[in-house]
């Protein structure tokens, strides 16, 4: 996030809240943007779902899934046409603004309303909200960049929120909501293909002598792959062994068939886990890691505030500490690593990672952090906690417009798959369900997968609420249940990925984003119809046909 939970809620005008069901996947955060509304804050939900947000918001846009760039581009024309950029912000501390205004001409309101599916006078006033509004932010979350064009939709957020001058100031700025803890975290410590920790990029010239030298090894210069595209490696036989720590892609990447036969044609795969999850049980070998209760470390969340993790309970019998592990590894490949603690792993960090160059764990344990904690850039010891980012300046010095045009998703719905499902997450489970269905009281609420299906459809299909229903993509056949009402439009469906029966990955298209790798999940193509006698009752864990 460019700015804090606490400045958008207390601060912000205006929240105009895109792909994100915050009080389902974050309620903490939900709630306290229901105290914002409450305050007096104006709402926009840009959805393509009904949720329950949206009957506390000014407007709700819900629009085709897989529309986001138009929407975000004809949102920027508008406040071009309506006068409500910032010139002096956009000449003083940007670059490519002509290009821009070029480009975001051709999405008319009228363009825009036709490929979004929405009314068009709502567009304008949600874009007229925004643009005259003092303070207003943008939050956005897996509904923009679970497309293959997550990555344009990101940057041409970005650009509306340039062009109307709302960033690097309170109660403004564009804030991603992370989908886990600490996927902030992972990314600041280095967890994607071409970058060292804090974001020091391959490219930067001396960045490898600088952790060669931290290191005492010559580094590969290649640049690596991102996970999402390993299952092909495997299948090519490029890639011959896989090490899979905390994930469980045969129940959250999309296309399981597909991963289910990369992952059989690696010859050694290693998993690092807690439970006997449908990966590990795949594994050569499977090492027992411990649980977040067991650890001593930080996470990172997703307002880049660094928060201490301290045990609660000892490291139960049999499993070790994540990093204990990983230490016995290097040492058994050949590299001299000495055991350190979570502590000193820090301290390591903070040598190499500017951002974090004041973090310890003293200073997150002391009176002034302990509840508080750090938010980066903290790059000395003295330095406070930087709770707005670019003030004043952007980190590479001016701010780059970086327009992109509309592309349609990689599938679209035809005559034999004619309904448009997305997925998401319910409040009570989370991700696989590793932990959650390990509890009695959270599986009373739910602990089983449903579909929901817009009323038109269920009774043009007819299918009743409560019904088994088969579900079948280009990929393969689910049976589930059908929860029938209007939160989705015609030709459109939902369904939770959490659940083992009728898991919806079996079906979801594996469609990659251009850059950063990440799978469509939003915009599946399927059918829907009442399931044979047989299944009515079974739990399916794989598609039980294939696709017609």
């Amino acid at each position: 996030m460019t700015n804090s939970i606490p400045d958008v809620t207390e601060q912000a005008d205006v929240i105009m809240m895109v792909g994100t069901n915050a009080e389902e996947a974050h309620p903490v955060l939900g709630m306290h943007i229901r105290r914002a509304v409450e305050r007096g804050a104006r709402l926009i939900v840009v959805d393509p779902r009904t949720i329950r947000l949206s009957a506390r918001a000014d407007i709700h846009l819900k629009l085709r899934p897989g529309t986001n760039v138009a929407l975000f581009n004809g949102m920027t024309n508008i406040l071009i046409q309506h006068n409500l950029i910032d010139e002096e912000f956009i000449a003083q501390r940007t670059e490519n603004f002509d290009e821009l205004k070029r480009v975001v001409a051709a999405y008319t309101p009228e363009r825009v309303a036709e490929i979004c599916g929405i009314d068009q006078r709502m567009l304008v006033e949600a874009a007229l909200m925004y643009g005259r509004a003092n303070t207003a932010a943008i939050m956005y979350c897996l509904g923009v960049t679970e497309h293959t064009t997550g990555t344009a939709g990101v940057l041409s957020l970005s650009n509306l929120a340039m062009a109307a001058g709302k960033i690097g100031r309170p109660g403004c700025g564009v804030n991603p909501l992370r989908g886990q803890n600490n996927v902030q975290g992972a990314c600041d410590m280095g967890a994607n293909p071409d970058n060292f920790p804090g974001y020091q990029k391959f490219t930067t010239p001396g960045v490898f002598e600088k952790f060669e030298n931290a290191w005492g090894v010559s580094l590969n210069r290649t640049v690596g792959h991102y996970a999402t595209d390993q299952f092909n490696r495997a299948l090519e036989g490029s890639l011959k062994a896989m090490y899979i720590m905390g994930e469980d892609p045969m129940r959250t990447d999309p296309d399981i068939a597909h991963v289910m036969k990369a992952l059989k044609a690696l010859d050694f795969l290693v998993v690092q886990e807690l439970f006997m999850t449908e990966t590990a049980k795949m594994a050569d070998v499977v090492l027992p890691g411990c649980s977040y209760a067991e650890k001593e470390g930080t996470f990172t969340n997703t307002e880049r505030r660094i928060q201490r993790v301290r045990a609660a309970v000892p490291v139960h019998e049999g499993a070790r500490l994540d990093t204990d592990i990983f230490i016995d590894v290097m040492n058994r490949m050949g590299y001299p690593q000495p055991h350190l603690t979570a502590a000193e792993i820090m301290d390591e960090v903070a040598r190499l990672d500017p951002a974090y160059g004041g973090v310890s764990h003293a200073r997150l344990d002391s009176a002034a952090c302990y509840n508080d904690g750090l938010q980066w850039p903290v790059p000395t010891k003295t330095s406070p906690s930087t709770a707005i980012l670019h003030v004043g300046a952007f980190t590479r010095g001016r701010g780059l417009f970086k327009p992109e045009e509309y592309r349609a998703p990689a599938e679209t719905a035809d005559a034999r798959y004619p309904i448009i499902m997305m997925t998401g997450r319910v409040l009570h489970q989370y991700n696989a369900c590793a932990m959650t269905a390990r509890t009695k009281g959270i599986n009373e609420l739910g602990d089983s997968s449903f579909i929901e299906i817009n009323t038109s459809d269920a009774s043009q299909l007819g299918i009743e609420d409560g019904d088994r229903v088969r579900v079948c993509s280009r990929r393969g056949c689910i049976t589930s249940s059908a929860r029938v009402s209007d939160k989705t439009t015609p030709g459109h469906a939902w369904m939770p990925f959490h659940y083992e029966d009728g898991n919806s990955n079996w079906i979801t298209n594996g469609a990659l984003d251009d850059h950063a790798r990440v799978p469509e999940y939003k915009v599946c193509a399927i059918n829907v119809s009442r399931a044979p006698r047989s299944a009515a009752h079974a739990g399916d864990k794989a598609p039980s046909v294939p696709a017609p």
